[in-house]
């Protein structure tokens, strides 16, 4: 094979995409199959530990390409006032707290069609977030959350809301 026709190593994403990851952004993989291969179908850096001020983009996001989103299983210890139900676009969402920890959130369409997404730290700077995007993006990932993190995060510390 000449020089010119060798293969360049795969970009996990383009540089636009790259580019675009700010906090408040979510990168989602769309593998609507059974046979989802990798261990995350996305990932979401919120700005805040907020769940009424952030989860609305991110159901308004994933409703876009997936339809309806019916519930929000997420760790109640890691977010702000964490009501039942929020309403998105005239559309009520249940909110369901698991012990998943403070790195997942759990989107179900329908009755059972779930999606597992990495949550970057608000506090993350941007190259540690988007490389821990990029990486739960991988359609062949099969790394947990919060080994994800652990690995991309350097100073990565409790980001629960504090108790009182």
């Amino acid at each position: 094979m000449a020089e010119s026709e060798s293969p360049s190593p795969p970009k996990l994403l383009p540089d636009e995409i790259h580019r675009a990851v700010k906090p408040g952004t979510a990168l989602l993989r769309l593998r609507t199959t059974h046979s989802r291969e990798g261990v995350l179908d996305g990932a979401w850096w919120p700005r805040s530990r907020d769940v009424e001020t952030e989860l609305p983009a991110l159901i308004q996001a994933v409703t876009a390409h997936l339809g309806p989103v019916t519930r929000v299983g997420l760790d109640t210890d890691a977010w702000e006032k964490v009501p039942t139900r929020v309403v998105v676009d005239d559309r009520v969402v249940r909110l369901d707290s698991f012990p998943i920890g403070d790195d997942t959130v759990l989107i179900t369409r329908g009755d059972n069609d779930h999606f597992a997404l990495l949550v970057v730290p608000p506090h993350a700077t941007a190259d540690a977030a988007r490389a821990a995007m990029a990486r739960a993006i991988a359609a062949d990932n099969v790394t947990q959350a919060a080994e994800i993190l652990l690995a991309t995060l350097p100073e990565r510390g409790t980001d629960r809301k504090e108790s009182a």
